[in-house]
């Protein structure tokens, strides 16, 4: 083995490592069957919702798995594979990547990574049914506030009435001091 190719061997598996530990999620495919135009279509679809599609070697891709600590994921690994690394939101890359196998049949899901949690390929379809992330994260504020809202009103309503006894008080005595 020539020094170069073991040097660039070494640095695609930093690389590799990197994108494991960073994103969000990973979804691995079989490309086999699809022409450079229609990868080159899937990439900028996923670029749109910054995912990066990248064809891997199998081997590189589970030393990779291994120094990321994600070693469940290695049976995705056989044949012709390609992972794509969702940066910002899973799902957007989930729904993506299924909208594309609808489209193209030869295209197969293999199964992924998600936030460190090997999915199968049954899990992805799942995935890409959940709203965005940021739909999630609003209902999930929206729920951790009502209670306090609730909580809040519940402190202010005796103070509340409160203030509407001193009101009918000053009233009163301001209607008895008027008449005498």
């Amino acid at each position: 083995m020539r020094k170069g190719n073991r040097e660039q061997k070494a640095k695609t598996i930093d690389e590799l490592e990197e994108k494991f530990k960073t994103a969000k999620g990973c979804i691995v495919t079989n490309y086999r069957g699809l022409n450079v135009a229609r990868i080159t279509t899937l990439r900028r679809r996923l670029a749109q919702d910054g995912v990066e599609f990248k064809v891997v070697k199998n081997t590189l891709a589970r030393i990779a798995l291994d120094r990321a600590g994600l070693k469940g994921a290695h049976v995705f690994f056989e044949g012709p594979s390609a992972a794509a690394f969702a940066f910002k939101d899973p799902v957007a890359a989930a729904k993506a990547i299924l909208d594309f196998a609808r489209d193209n049949k030869e295209f197969e899901i293999k199964g992924g990574v998600v936030e460190g949690r090997v999915i199968e390929a049954k899990d992805v379809r799942v995935l890409s049914e959940l709203p965005p992330r940021e739909i999630l994260l609003a209902r999930v504020v929206g729920h951790a506030a009502a209670p306090l809202t609730g909580f809040v009103s519940l402190l202010q309503a005796p103070l509340r009435n409160l203030v509407y006894v001193l009101s009918q008080v000053h009233d009163k005595m301001e209607a008895e001091h008027q008449t005498a």
